[in-house]
Formats: C-alpha cells, structure tokens, sequence
C-alpha cells in the first residue's frame, strides 16, 4: 500500500504540457462577461460586486492551468474559501463554475504530488465551508461528487494518452527493428561478395595473378559499401529472428505490386529517372513504404477503382507518391489519423525520418488519399 501511495507522490508531469493559446482567451473572457451579467442580473444576492470582484481576480488562473495546475488550485479555492469570512455568507455566483476546469487540468497536467497536494486543497475548501455555515451538507456533497467527477475524467484522459504514448513508442521501435534487418541482410550481402572474391582470387591465384588484383579491387569496393551501410545502423533493435533469405526489395520491385493483386483496385506503377545505384536503405525503404501505402489503400479506400504508385528520382532526392481514387471519408480520416495517428502511417515516418527524409499522408485534392514521401539519394 505504501508502495502505490509512494509511485503516486513521484509521478512526473505529463511532457509537454499544451501553450496557452486563442481558446484559453476566449475561456476567460467568456466567463469575465457571464460574471458580470449574472451580477447585474441578481440584484437579490448579497456582496454581488464583491462576489463579482472575487471571480475576475481568480478567473485568469486559467490561463496557466495546464502549466501551472496546484497555483491555480490553491489561489483560486484559497480566495473562494477565505472570501466568504468576509462577508459572512457564501459567495453564491454561479459563474464559480469555471473552478470546475482547475480540477481537470489539476488531475490531466499536474505532477503526483500536485495532484494529491492540490486534491488536499479541495477537500479543504470544502470542509471548511461546512464547518463554517457557508454550505449545507448537500451543497457540499455534490460539489464533492463533482469535482470528483471532474478530476476522474482528467486522470483517465492522462493514463490514455500515456497508454498510447507507450504504443506509439513501440510501433517506432518495431520500424527501427525492421529497418536494421534490411541494414544486416544488406551488409551481408557485401560481406558474402566480398568473401565470394577472395575465394575466386585464392582459387585462380597460381594459375593467373592478376586475378588476386581484381579480387582485391572488387573486396575493397564491397568493403567501402558495406562500411557506408554499417554507418546507418545507430541502435540494432532485432529480435532473436532468423533473417530473412529472400533478396532485398528494391524500387524496380515496384513493378511487382502491380501483378500481385488480381482483385480490388488496379495498381499502376511508373517509375522515372536513375534507381539502379540508389543505395539500399534508400531503395529498401522507397519500397516498403510504397508497399504499406497499397496496403493501406486497399483496406481502407471505399469504393477505389485505382491506385497510382510513381517515383521519381533525381541527382539529389528521390520523391514517392501513392494515391487513390477511393471516397475521402471523415471515417477512413479518422481510421488513417493521418501521421500522427494510425499506427501504420507512424511506421512509415518513422522509416522515412531514419534515413534522412519525410513522409506525409492526407486526403488528395479531389478525392482520395495521398502518401507523399521524399527520401535523399545518399
């Protein structure tokens, strides 16, 4: 029991926690004037302006609720709590209501021990409030039950974006993994020519010694690529798999897309300009990700009747587009979740980043969707 409360206390602040933008003006400026409506509107409650004044002072706490989320809790149920002293009755505006966002922002934003700190502050107020006459014990029993509410929506809202941080950060790795195997099978193909040669040239070296020369020329040039190769590989994340035995795909691959698929939509490839001496990694992952954009447009472009897969490759880039004529629909959108969404399309930025490019995704001007994705020739 120690143990959770103790994981609870060091729990981290969520990274990155959003800048204020427009939306937050227009939060506090909204309730600045249903504060000062519901003023001139309630001639009946007591300290009104003095209510009023409470609520304009505590209101721009949330502009720093997400950065700032136990300051925001304790001026603002501080001030809510203290102020009645003053007036002997509770502050009764209904426009409080905008405490309601510290306690989310509290529970989604804050540290553990903002959270339990803050939630301590709460409760405080609340008691107190009792204790004190300001608020009978109904009041104070919903205002538990909701914020209780309230702060539950932004603890589960966290633990689910962690939650899929985590898977983001595992299909990353699994596209790491990937493109290290292509790396390996790469590298063990210029190892395997070079060993081919020095055996040629040992083999041939009594009869015609020229022949070791030319081994050692076509060992020195293998080694040269396969060092340039190795030079890629940062981290190796490989499971303990046997590697592949098929050849490395490369872009003239392509071509085999087109046949490979008899029903659904057709699959025209046209490729243009120099892709013979693209490196491997380049070619490798030109491939892959023409081969999941496809894939990705098979299963989810409704009603498709054709998908166009060119490459283009000039002296300093090589640039992959993948469309479709399928419907541009707010579900296959969402399915698809552009790159920052399905977990496909992370793969593919991914692979692309790795080795120097970019990948983006999205619905094509007229209809369909559209994979885009420049890769540099070296």
């Amino acid at each position: 029991m120690l143990g959770k409360l103790r994981s609870v206390w060091d729990e981290p602040s969520p990274a990155d926690p959003p800048a204020r933008v427009w939306r937050d003006w227009v939060l506090v400026g909204g309730f600045a004037l249903a504060t000062v409506c519901e003023v001139l509107i309630r001639p009946e409650l007591p300290f009104r302006w003095f209510a009023g004044g409470v609520a304009l002072a505590v209101l721009p706490t949330l502009l720093w609720r997400r950065t700032r989320p136990l300051p925001g809790v304790a001026f603002a149920f501080g001030a809510c709590g203290l102020a009645p002293l003053v007036t002997g009755h509770d502050l009764g505006l209904n426009s409080f209501v905008f405490v309601l966002f510290l306690g989310y922002a509290l529970a989604r934003w804050g540290s553990g021990r903002q959270v339990v700190l803050g939630a301590s502050i709460i409760v405080a107020k609340l008691l107190f409030s009792l204790l004190m006459g300001f608020a009978g014990a109904g009041d104070t029993m919903g205002g538990f039950g909701i914020l209780f509410a309230v702060t539950a929506l932004g603890a589960a809202l966290r633990y689910r974006a962690r939650a899929r941080l985590r898977e983001l950060d595992q299909v990353k790795l699994l596209e790491r993994e990937r493109l290290a195997r292509d790396l390996h099978d790469t590298v063990a193909h210029h190892v395997s020519a070079m060993v081919i040669r020095a055996q040629a040239g040992l083999a041939t070296a009594p009869v015609n010694p020229d022949a070791a020369t030319d081994a050692l020329k076509v060992i020195e040039a293998e080694a040269s690529r396969a060092l340039a190769e190795m030079r890629g590989i940062v981290r190796v994340l490989r499971a303990d798999e046997p590697a592949e035995l098929s050849p490395i795909p490369r872009v003239a691959d392509l071509h085999g897309l087109a046949g490979r698929h008899r029903v659904g939509p057709a699959i025209d490839v046209e490729i243009s300009g120099d892709v013979d001496d693209l490196p491997a990694p380049i070619g490798t992952a030109i491939y892959r990700l023409a081969q999941e954009s496809v894939t990705n447009a098979r299963r989810h472009a409704r009603n498709a009747t054709r998908i166009e897969v060119s490459v283009v490759a000039d002296e300093a880039s090589v640039r992959l587009r993948v469309s479709d004529d399928g419907e541009t629909a707010p579900a296959r959108a969402a399915s698809s979740g552009g790159l920052s969404g399905g977990f496909g399309l992370v793969g593919m930025a991914e692979r692309a980043g790795l080795v120097g490019g970019t990948c983006e995704a999205g619905p094509g001007p007229i209809r369909g969707w559209t994979v885009t994705a420049v890769l540099p020739r070296a």
